[in-house]
This record gives structure tokens, C-alpha cells and sequence, in this order.
């Protein structure tokens, strides 16, 4: 393994032919925690799902790499299968599809090894519990008449049991209440404890990083890096605002 798990260099990104990122470089090494902040509409969202390789975000220029592997041109699939998980600020509903067997199909597909359905429960269960859910939300449809907070819950659930090398998290802890940023936070802090997996934090408020060690902060505006530093950042923003980067 690379001393950087996730490489990113010079990268521009456009939307419906309209450019949004510029020039972007990041490198994230493994067991580093990373928050990535700015106001409304600096692109941060656009980072996120450029890095998983979401179609509607084009890649116009630069490069994203893995291990030191260019994946630029890598699918959802591929890149899921190689160790990327994005969370989502609203997650979808998926009828028909309990949460059950959406995340056991994602974990065959990520390990490449089938899972029985007792193992699963097994394994599953322990982290259900420390997200204060209910055995029985894993046979429902996928988010179907979730509350807010139980579909960010269920994303983390979705971490937990697929053990990705990155994870990007894109603001996770919006419209939660104290006690579910608090359980939220515990599921996030339970999956970065073995120093083994690395995480970018999309947010606009901080509620969700009281617990976590921040290793780098990234301040994006107007789709450009201007200004980086350590967890000290996140203080300064919180005491000041983002005016001073908006000149």
C-alpha cells in the first residue's frame, strides 16, 4: 500500500457543460480523517460524487487515483468494489428492496464471497445495536417511510457492514436532532477505530466531528481549494464564518 490511499490532482468537473470544480488536489492517507467545508454551492457535493464517478459529473481534467491507481475513468461499480462509499445528503427510497438484502448484495459484491442470510444477521446485529435500531428495519424496504434520521442511520449501517477504505460522507449529520448526530457520530467513530480506513467529511455545521480526531480541512469556494490546515480550521470557521474567503 501507497503512503496516500486517494490521490487527487488538478481535477475539473463539469455539470450540464458548466464547469465547477477547479483544479482540485487532495491527498488522503489511510486512517486520516478530512473535512471538507465551504458555503452553499462551492461544489463540495460535486467533489463527493465525482470521486465515486457519479455519470452526471464529468471529468474535463486531472486525475483520481487509488493505491497510486488511476481510476479516473472508473464506474460506480468498479470503484465501490475497489473501496469508496458515498453517503447521500437525501438518500432514495427503493421499494421493494429491504435494507436487508440491499446491503447484503452490496457486501458480496464488495468481498466477492457469498453471505447467507444467518451469517448476515449475525454480523449484523452488533451494529444495529450500537445505532439504536431496531432488528426489524433491516426487513423493510430500503429507506420506505424512514424518518430523516433513520435513513442517515441506515447509511451508517450500510458502512459498518461494508467496511469501505474510504468513506465520504456528505453532510450526514443535516436536520438531526442532539441525540441522533450523538448516535450517528458513535456508528462513524465505531468504523474509524482500527486506523484502517480513511474518511472525508462533507459539512456545513460540526456537530458530527466533536468525537473524531480531524486530521486536515479543506475550504472550498466557488469550486476551488483556498484555503487548507488542521482541526484547527474548523474552530477558526466556526468563530468566523466563511467571509474572510469569499473576497
Amino acid at each position: 500500500m501507497t503512503e496516500t490511499l486517494l490521490t487527487i490532482r488538478n481535477l475539473r468537473v463539469e455539470v450540464n457543460g458548466a464547469e465547477i470544480l477547479h483544479d482540485i488536489s487532495m491527498d488522503i492517507a489511510p486512517g486520516e480523517v478530512h473535512v471538507l467545508m465551504g458555503p452553499n454551492g462551492a461544489g463540495k457535493s460535486t467533489l463527493g460524487n465525482a470521486i465515486m464517478g457519479s455519470p452526471a459529473y464529468q471529468v474535463t481534467g486531472g486525475q483520481i487515483l487509488l493505491d497510486g491507481q488511476d481510476i479516473t475513468a472508473h464506474g460506480v461499480d468498479e470503484r465501490s468494489r475497489e473501496g469508496i462509499f458515498l453517503s447521500f445528503q437525501n438518500p432514495l427510497e427503493v421499494p421493494g428492496i429491504t435494507l436487508s438484502a440491499f446491503i447484503r448484495s452490496a457486501l458480496e459484491q464488495r468481498t466477492g464471497k457469498r453471505v447467507r442470510p444467518y451469517e448476515f444477521r449475525k454480523m449484523i446485529r452488533d451494529k444495529l445495536e450500537l445505532l439504536q435500531m431496531d432488528e426489524s428495519y433491516v426487513d423493510r424496504d430500503l429507506n420506505v417511510g424512514f424518518s430523516g434520521g433513520e435513513k442517515k442511520k441506515a447509511e451508517i449501517l450500510q458502512l459498518l457492514a461494508l467496511q469501505p477504505r474510504l468513506a465520504i460522507l456528505d453532510e450526514t449529520d443535516s436536520g438531526l436532532d442532539v441525540d441522533a448526530v450523538r448516535t450517528v457520530s458513535a456508528g462513524v467513530h465505531k468504523f474509524m477505530e482500527d486506523g484502517q480506513h480513511s474518511l472525508l467529511i462533507i459539512t456545513h455545521s460540526t456537530k458530527i466531528l466533536e468525537s473524531l480526531p480531524v486530521d486536515r480541512t479543506h475550504v472550498l469556494v466557488s469550486g476551488q481549494l483556498v484555503a487548507e490546515g488542521d482541526g484547527t480550521l474548523v474552530d477558526q470557521i466556526n468563530e468566523s464564518g466563511f467571509e474572510s474567503y469569499l473576497a
